[in-house]
């Protein structure tokens, strides 16, 4: 066991539900809510774009249950995660800039991974005697130290890597070889099972079969779920059923398919009378792999994909469900990111968050509540690939960097980054210029061979 410093609170219902009514928020929590507990599930899905979910404007194929989730819901229009794999997930589990982790890209390595004294959200709900899962693809870490099950979770089934692509030979052949595709179940008091070359038409639906099995298990107690779906990320593939349905070839079909997950997930909470207890998060971990033929998502009307600090390869889509405790049918268009998730939770649940260390997420509840004057709790958002810091958005107005030329962006009026207005604002561009010398200074940037005097080491065993 990992051996913390945290200072803790008790809060009972009726305590929480005092300070809960002093915010104001008549939407907040009824009191028979409060005296059970809240059972989290955040769903995640891979390369999926901002625009590949019907209600961000899916062309070609429809996603009737996400679109059904949002309109009972909210739907972000701002919400950002990293622009690739491992550094969405590192950001989502710890609340935390993955810069500020030493993590820059993609964890494809024997040895490499996410530090083992990190905090994890699934280690922090222990607290609360939580019961956690994490289905579906791991990419933090392939050695045991740094598995699921050593970061907290009670039970993982999954790939413990990316989903990689057929036909390649990376990672799996040569002096350097250290991965084979693979579908590995391991848990607390079971013994770790390794099945190798597993049928990857069938990830969606195996995903979801764990995961109505786990929330069968265990719906008589708090829970956390991260189902965490290997799809869309190339090769894009589905199951015989979905296979052929839409318009937009593979990607459609496969997107398809992953809505009818979501759906299977919340028509199974109604069947066991969890809904109300029971907050989903949907999002993607980036942007679309652009450039890909028919395995290509969408990120209109935003500019660039995977892999970029534009707005395409960093805004996803997100949408959050809770029954009588988030409104029906807003939109928010405050920036938030995928690194609030775990300070949100945490709010939720009555505890606190780790005191021995800096952790970049907010507490977004005032704005999934829809309070009327709630404002996003980030002053800054800072864009960060491979260790290199490129923009800053501070508002509507973005500082980016490509190909060696800082430009500002007004997002309000030019959403798709096209007009550079920098040479008009230059008071603006000095403000935000001093922002990127604080994130410098603090997590580090390759480009100016910064070390960041908060950033922590990345997780490596020899």
């Amino acid at each position: 066991m990992k051996q913390r410093k945290y200072f803790h609170i008790a809060v009972r219902g009726s305590i929480l539900l005092a300070v809960l009514l002093c915010t104001g928020n008549h939407t907040l929590f009824a009191k028979d809510a409060l005296e059970k507990w809240t059972n989290l599930i955040v769903i995640l899905t891979d390369d999926q774009g901002y625009s590949d979910v019907g209600c961000y404007g899916a062309e070609g194929f429809s996603t009737p249950n996400l679109d059904r989730m949002a309109k009972r819901g909210i739907r972000f229009t701002d919400f950002y995660a990293a622009s690739s794999c491992s550094p969405s997930r590192a950001s989502l589990l710890t609340g935390c800039y993955f810069q500020r982790l030493g993590i820059g890209g993609p964890l494809n390595g024997p040895n490499i991974g996410l530090h083992p004294d990190e905090i994890t959200i699934a280690e922090h709900l222990k607290q609360k005697g939580y019961v956690t899962a994490c289905i579906g693809k791991w990419h933090l870490g392939l050695p045991d130290k740094m598995s699921p099950v050593a970061q907290g979770f009670d039970y993982f089934s999954g790939i413990p890597l990316s989903h990689i692509r057929h036909g390649s030979t990376e990672h799996t052949d040569g002096p350097s070889a250290y991965y084979r595709r693979q579908w590995k179940k391991m848990g607390v008091g079971i013994e770790t099972e390794i099945e190798y070359a597993p049928d990857e038409t069938l990830f969606t639906k195996r995903c979801t079969e764990e995961a109505l099995a786990f929330l069968h298990k265990n719906h008589n107690k708090p829970f956390f779920l991260y189902l965490s779906h290997p799809q869309v990320h190339k090769e894009v593939l589905s199951s015989a059923e979905f296979k052929g349905r839409t318009k937009r070839g593979r990607y459609g079909d496969s997107c398809e398919e992953l809505d009818w997950s979501v759906g299977e997930v919340l028509k199974t909470l109604n069947d066991l009378g969890l809904d109300e207890k029971t907050l989903v998060v949907f999002a993607s971990d980036n942007g679309p792999w652009l450039g890909q033929g028919d395995q290509s998502g969408m990120a209109t009307p935003l500019h660039g994909g995977k892999f970029s600090t534009w707005e395409g390869g960093m805004r996803v889509p997100c949408i959050m469900y809770w029954p009588g405790m988030i409104p029906k049918g807003i939109e928010c268009s405050e920036v938030a990111s995928i690194m609030d998730i775990f300070p949100t939770f945490t709010k939720l649940i009555g505890i606190e968050m780790p005191g021995d260390r800096i952790v970049d997420g907010k507490d977004i509840w005032p704005l999934m509540s829809g309070q009327q004057e709630a404002r996003s709790p980030h002053g800054t958002y800072f864009y960060y690939q491979h260790g290199a810091l490129q923009g800053v958005r501070c508002g509507k107005w973005k500082l980016h960097k490509s190909e060696k030329k800082w430009a500002l962006y007004n997002l309000d009026t030019d959403i798709g980054e096209k007009n550079d207005v920098s040479s008009n604002n230059p008071k603006i561009v000095a403000r935000l210029e001093k922002y990127l010398e604080e994130a410098r200074n603090d997590m580090g940037d390759n480009t100016s061979n910064r070390k960041g005097k908060n950033a922590r080491p990345l997780g490596r065993v020899e």
